[in-house]
């Protein structure tokens, strides 16, 4: 039997990093010219305030990618997120410009420069993590990430907000619900960490006063601490994996939507028009019968023309 090079295993990176872009269109060209010389595939972002990637390739394609892109002095100190991929995580590659690398809605509240963020939540190693939780008992978890992804993973005990997508946020925040969470200190995780880059600043600015994130993200704490620490569950990915867990002792935490039986399977609405994502199980699934999209999608289902 041949045997695989290491270097040609499929990988996928997760990378974010606040910088300011003067040119986010010629950053663009770059960045693509580049993926499509490596054979890369998957999704980056860029902006003014900086980049928001996911990759996959073979290793020595994504080591050569990253040196590259670190020669951009604004990217130097980029972290890398590795994890193992399976050779088609992604169909093609995209590379946009927006106004946000994230959409919260709010462009114009983000500042940033080149030691990141401004203004935004304090980080927090993994292990500062469970420093913080020891010396202060009152530490709220609060979800950075939209509601289904916190349907099969989530911290112990956590806030998780009612959201569809980022940009139900702002709108959740200022709602008055967590107003009694204003004094206490918060720990917002996402999964990589660059959702609350935006969160903890939306956060701070509406009142909330000690507001930490942690680095790296759901990611990060799962390489330290495995499903040994405060984590519980499965975390979804936005690649063909869908979800992926962290050891073979990962707890199924999430339910089947259709049927209650306990499971950490993802997927599309069964409806082709609704972008939501709905946990379900593999039986159900199979059965065309029980396809149906919630009447709680409303607000995500696209209108088709017949």
């Amino acid at each position: 039997m041949t045997k695989i090079s290491p270097m040609a295993q499929p990988k996928i990176i997760l990378f974010y990093r606040f910088t300011p872009i003067d040119n986010p269109q010629l950053m663009k060209l770059w960045q693509k010219q580049l993926c499509e010389s490596l054979n890369l595939k998957g999704r980056i972002i860029i902006s003014t305030h900086g980049i928001n990637g996911t990759l996959g390739g073979d290793l020595k394609d994504i080591k050569a990618y990253i040196r590259k892109t670190k020669e951009f002095d604004g990217f130097r100190g980029t972290d890398f997120k590795f994890s193992d991929g399976q050779g088609d995580d992604f169909p093609r590659l995209s590379v946009k410009v927006r106004k946000e690398l994230v959409a919260f809605t709010i462009p114009d509240e983000i500042k940033v420069s080149r030691k990141g963020v401004v203004g935004g939540g304090k980080h927090l190693k993994p292990e500062q993590v469970h420093e913080l939780v020891e010396k202060k008992k009152d530490v709220v978890f609060f979800d950075g990430r939209n509601a289904v992804e916190a349907k099969i993973g989530r911290f112990r005990n956590a806030v998780v907000p009612d959201v569809e997508t980022t940009h139900d946020f702002l709108s959740e925040i200022e709602s008055g619900k967590y107003d009694h969470l204003k004094d206490k200190p918060i720990v917002t995780y996402c999964t990589g960490g660059i959702r609350c880059e935006i969160l903890s600043v939306a956060m701070k600015n509406r009142g909330f006063k000690e507001v930490y994130q942690i680095d790296g993200g759901i990611v990060r704490y799962g390489e330290t601490f495995g499903d040994e620490g405060l984590w519980e569950g499965s975390l979804m990915v936005f690649d063909n994996r869908m979800v992926t867990d962290f050891t073979d002792k990962a707890k199924v935490i999430g339910e089947c939507e259709i049927c209650g039986t306990k499971t950490n399977h993802v997927r599309n609405c069964f409806d082709e028009t609704c972008k939501n994502m709905v946990v379900v199980c593999k039986t159900c699934e199979a059965d065309e019968s029980l396809h149906r999209c919630d009447p709680s999608h409303t607000r995500n289902r696209q209108k088709v023309s017949i």
